[in-house]
């Protein structure tokens, strides 16, 4: 059995500084929604990946625990560093804590971090590493009782390994969304499939990338699975050393996903005054999309977008204020 690995990514820049709020969180309009979702507050999103540099300016608020499944630090359960930095880079787009000194914000920036570390620095893990670790993110209570909301994989493989699926499957019967990035195998052609797994589980929520163009990322996966996409390409984020880089790859679009997950379930759980199941968080999260024009092999539902509710109803109260006034106009004649 081969082992499961990071999803390619490109590291374009290495910096001290980065923008505030970073371009993609800006792009999905989450900054929009941050009061009503309460900053994602409430929500531990579990990270599958590298580790997370635990000690980061910018995320070392917002991790609630974690556990090491790789033979890395010799094999220590307790250490789970980031020796690789796709896992810390990918951990601040979800929830980095937007400080007021400085920094740079997550998608949902009160959001907790559960971080398992089931790669190694050389961006590898076994199979039975990665599945062990969704069953612990699945069976985790933190201090307070916490439980995970949403899990985020951003890691795949050539095999359909049915443990691994029952895994996934769990997770979803227990009502957490799994969030997984497509793969960068693409050929830019969107008539022709590629998969990786677990991203191309029907249960998983699987996520393309775009550049800020809204173009559909030349490396991006397409395949009938693909859920919809999300800003992919030049992603700054926090990574180790107290730093930051801007990388490349569905890699960077998936943890978008994740992060505006905890913010639609504070919302749509304070809308329906209980907690949404697993399917109603999807349909909750597909209503926040637009189509960007492209095949659903592509694109999905389409690009997350946030408010886009809130712009819809924006939308329908003007339209609604104009019938108004020009039915006023007419009863005046």
């Amino acid at each position: 059995m081969a082992n499961l690995h990071l999803i390619p990514y490109r590291v374009e820049e290495i910096a001290e500084q980065a923008p505030q709020i970073p371009e993609g969180v800006r792009m999905i309009h989450a900054p929009e929604v941050w009061d009503d979702a309460e900053r994602g507050k409430g929500n531990v999103v579990a990270i599958l990946d590298t580790g997370c540099q635990v000690d980061h300016p910018d995320l070392q608020e917002r991790i609630i625990g974690g556990r090491n499944f790789t033979s890395d630090f010799n094999g220590d359960p307790s250490n789970f560093d980031d020796n690789n930095g796709h896992g810390t880079h990918v951990a601040g787009t979800v929830a980095a804590s937007y400080r007021e000194e400085g920094g740079i914000a997550g998608v949902a920036p009160a959001a907790h971090l559960l971080i398992l570390k089931v790669l190694t620095g050389k961006g590898g893990g076994e199979y039975q590493g990665i599945i062990d670790g969704i069953h612990f993110a699945i069976d985790w209570r933190g201090p307070e009782g916490e439980t995970v909301s949403v899990i985020s994989m951003s890691l795949g493989g050539p095999e359909d390994v049915a443990e691994l699926h029952e895994a996934i499957k769990r997770a979803i019967g227990v009502g957490i969304p799994v969030v997984c990035a497509a793969g960068n195998e693409g050929d830019d052609l969107h008539d022709t499939d590629e998969f990786a797994y677990p991203g191309a589980y029907g249960e998983v929520i699987q996520v393309g990338a775009v550049d800020f163009d809204r173009r559909i990322a030349n490396f991006s996966n397409t395949n009938d699975e693909i859920d919809l996409v999300a800003p992919g390409i030049d992603i700054y984020s926090t990574f180790p050393g107290g730093k930051y880089a801007s990388l490349s790859g569905t890699s960077m679009a998936t943890p978008h996903v994740s992060g505006a997950l905890a913010l639609i379930k504070n919302i749509a759980e304070k809308e329906f005054a209980r907690g949404l199941t697993e399917a109603e968080l999807y349909a909750q999260l597909v209503r926040r999309t637009m189509p960007l024009g492209y095949p659903k092999t592509a694109e999905g539902n389409g690009l997350l977008a946030l408010d886009i509710m809130n712009k819809i109803e924006q939308l329908f109260n003007l339209v609604n204020s104009s019938y108004s006034a020009v039915s006023r106009q007419n009863k005046s004649k």
